[in-house]
């Protein structure tokens, strides 16, 4: 507990004291009284901020310079975007918090010592049990899986995690694939992650499918058993269901020796452990000349496969053995390029944003608008909910299937399955829906949450300045790098790629992977390991190259959904912030890793709780008044289904813990109507960069969704300033509003 230390946000000060406990920074002080309040023998009682040591995004210690008389400080800039600055009147004091909170915050090594493992709920939250609130062969059974004349059948193969360990237990295929077609199907597709379903449509009995990307490769590896599944998945809403039982085109006249090895089960596939780095990687020294092309824009009237990537991404990850579907063998759809990007330019872009936040501790000052526009942030959101809207049409409209794959399946692919779900189906748009959702295409279907959110953070996010030690002093708070640094650092990790044996991942030599567990145990070893390892280490660390906002974005998308459509959802926005904030709070265990077989191992359901305790213990408080739960397709707005409207995604200032006027310029929630149904079908921003089937491939490897118009530059500079608020301390569970939250309610 350290005295008399200077809080600063926002360009406002206040005095009080520090204390840090194993979880949390506490600061704690007695709030200012109006001078025509007079004392009535109650004692004042002090309000306190809580911070988490997982949310800490980034930490600098200012030690007081020799030539100055100012303060040594700590400024924290943390993930729910609040940004805090402590000043202290004793340098040494300053120095022992400083390493104190990166002890406990960097030091910590394991999953199974964060706060989630010993935090007790509340008594509210002791009646739920949400980790019961999801069942897959419920949601299955919901959406039509296992009825006769569907077409589709509920595969247990996965039950101990052996046959694909990021997949779920439980997966739905056609009743026409058997599962040792599956097993051979498996070894074609990055991390045996094969197309399986997520979403059945219980008017039309279209599907949208998921999986990871082929593995091509420069050669044009093929696999019967992964086009007759595809063949099978496309052809369930055929009474007859011909593809099912038919030779892919070709075929029978293959005698390559791939396809002879391919048949015989002694196809030897690389060894694919970290496709969005290396995408990345090779993208970056890729010839891009296809950028001059024009866009080819356009909705399909067919089943597609949608790679969510750009297509300049795509081939250049054929270089070495992956890469996307060679439609000449899937002549039953046609496939389309989307041109969303990949972790990496996702992470730079939300860092460009944060560069025009970073100064909030120190000024009430709003940021700057056109730096927001240039961070390129609502250009990306864009991009993945025009994507979704396509898929949702695909399958709403055109009663189409669809099978999304990005890299690995778990990135891109997750939010725009999850997306287009909200577009499709009013049960996702309930609250129980909303989790069953996450649950279902976030969580079982492995999406790296441990990983994307840095929840063991890293001593790269700690830096000391105007020392020779701890690092660059020269970075200014919040950076994390500049674009020379990180194109060199993309040269020599491809140079050491291809000055090894190709086969092996290990190759990638100190390259930061995705997930580094499935590497194969010999660095010379030619095919992935049939177990990869996915138990939790001993010893874990967080590398900043796999961090990634992936699940902030579909949140984001997911309130440009609500801001469009705001009768639609019976959640409301606090709902989805409040969300945002637990991904990072460590809170709740439902968070922390990166697979179902993870939580399983780990017994997380056992010694965590769920974040869904949280709030269905105080369902009021994320209930939509707007709500109306009426379905009549036949009235206007009223329909089952919902559109995005991408010319009007905004920013979604309440998450960054600013004002509606600051980012956007002014316009207020309550401002903006829905359209009506003819303008949001006819005002669609095309994503497609490029379509592709068995007779042509045409396109742009450029994302083409656009940018919605960038606010006019306010002349005018927000007059006021924000007054501090804390947080009352109402128990002692650690269950904390965030910095920005609080704020807001006690406005």
């Amino acid at each position: 507990m350290v005295e008399d230390v200077t809080l600063a946000r926002r360009g406002e000060q206040v005095v009080g004291t520090l204390h840090l406990t194993p979880h949390h920074i506490i600061f704690s002080a007695i709030p200012p009284q109006p001078d025509n309040v007079h004392a009535q023998g109650t004692p004042i009682r002090p309000k306190e901020i809580w911070i988490t040591y997982p949310i800490i995004a980034f930490c600098t210690f200012r030690p007081t310079p020799a030539v100055s008389r100012q303060p040594s400080s700590i400024r924290l800039r943390c993930r729910d975007f609040n940004f805090v600055c402590f000043y202290f009147s004793n340098e040494s004091k300053a120095r022992d918090v400083y390493e104190s909170i990166k002890s406990w915050t960097c030091k910590i090594g394991r999953v199974d010592r964060l706060y989630a493992f010993t935090f007790q709920p509340p008594p509210p939250e002791q009646k739920f049990n949400g980790w019961e609130l999801y069942d897959a062969g419920k949601e299955l059974a919901r959406q039509g899986v296992d009825r006769d004349g569907h077409g589709w059948r509920i595969s247990q193969m996965n039950s101990d995690y052996g046959f694909s360990p990021t997949y779920p237990a439980l997966f739905a295929v056609p009743t026409s694939i058997s599962d040792n077609t599956l097993n051979y199907a498996g070894r074609y597709r990055s991390r045996v992650r094969i197309p399986v379903l997520t979403y059945l449509h219980p008017v039309n009995n279209c599907s949208i499918t998921r999986s990871s990307q082929p593995l091509v490769g420069f050669r044009g590896n093929r696999s019967i058993q992964d086009e007759k599944l595809l063949a099978a998945i496309f052809g369930t809403t055929r009474s007859e269901r011909p593809l099912a039982n038919v030779t892919p085109p070709n075929l029978e006249h293959e005698t390559s020796t791939s396809t002879q090895n391919e048949l015989s089960g002694s196809q030897s596939w690389p060894d694919v452990t970290n496709a969005e780095e290396l995408e990345a990687e090779l993208v970056s020294s890729f010839d891009e000349e296809t950028q001059g092309r024009p866009h080819i824009y356009g909705a399909q009237q067919h089943n597609l496969i949608v790679d969510a990537r750009p297509t300049v991404n795509a081939l250049a990850m054929q270089a070495v053995g992956l890469g996307s579907e060679n439609m000449d063998n899937y002549r039953f759809a046609t496939k389309v390029y989307l041109g969303i990007d990949n972790i990496h330019v996702m992470r730079d872009s939300l860092n460009k944003v944060i560069e025009t936040l970073k100064d909030s501790d120190l000024t009430p000052l709003g940021p700057n608008r056109d730096q927001l526009a240039k961070s390129g942030w609502l250009k990306h959101i864009a991009g993945i909910l025009d994507g979704a809207g396509l898929i949702a049409r695909q399958v709403g409209l055109q009663h189409s299937h669809v099978l999304i794959h990005c890299s690995d399946g778990w990135d891109r692919t997750s939010q725009l399955s999850a997306l287009s779900q909200l577009c499709l189906d009013p049960y996702y748009r309930t609250l129980e829906g909303f989790m069953v959702l996450v649950e279902k295409d976030w969580l079982s279907f492995g999406h790296m949450f441990r990983h994307r959110a840095g929840h063991l953070n890293s001593d790269k996010w700690f830096q000391i300045e105007n020392e020779r030690i701890g690092g660059d002093a020269g970075r200014s708070f919040g950076e994390s790098g500049g674009a020379g640094k990180a194109i060199e650092n993309a040269f020599l990790s491809a140079k050491g790629f291809f000055n090894r044996d190709n086969a092996s991942r290990d190759s990638l030599g100190d390259s930061d992977g995705e997930l580094r567990d499935y590497d194969s145990d010999s660095p010379n070893a030619k095919k992935p390991s049939p177990t990869p390892r996915t138990v939790v280490t001993e010893k874990e660390i967080t590398k900043p190259k796999e961090t990634s906002p992936v699940f902030h974005q579909f949140l984001d998308a997911t309130y440009q959904l609500l801001y469009q459509y705001p009768f639609r959802f019976e959640f409301n926005e606090r709902f989805l912030r409040r969300l945002l904030y637990h991904l990072y709070s460590c809170q709740y265990g439902t968070f922390l890793f990166n697979s179902e077989k993870e939580r399983m191992e780990i017994k997380a359901k056992e010694r965590t709780r769920s974040v869904w305790d949280y709030f269905l213990a105080r369902r009021e408080l994320f209930t939509n008044p707007k709500y109306d739960p009426e379905i009549d397709d036949n009235k206007r707005g009223k329909e089952r289904l919902i559109f995005p409207r991408v010319d009007e995604v905004r920013w979604w200032s309440e998450a960054f813990g600013r004002s509606d006027a600051e980012m956007n310029g002014g316009r207020m929630s309550s401002n903006l109507q829905p359209k009506s149904r003819e303008t949001s079908e006819t005002e669609h921003t095309p994503v497609l960069t490029g379509l592709e089937s068995a007779n042509h491939a045409i396109g742009s490897g450029v994302p083409a969704a656009r940018s919605p118009s960038p606010p006019k530059k306010t002349t005018e500079v927000t007059s006021g300033i924000s007054s501090l608020s804390l947080s009352s301390n109402k128990d002692n569970n650690g269950d904390r509003e965030s910095m920005s939250q609080m704020e807001v309610e006690l406005q």
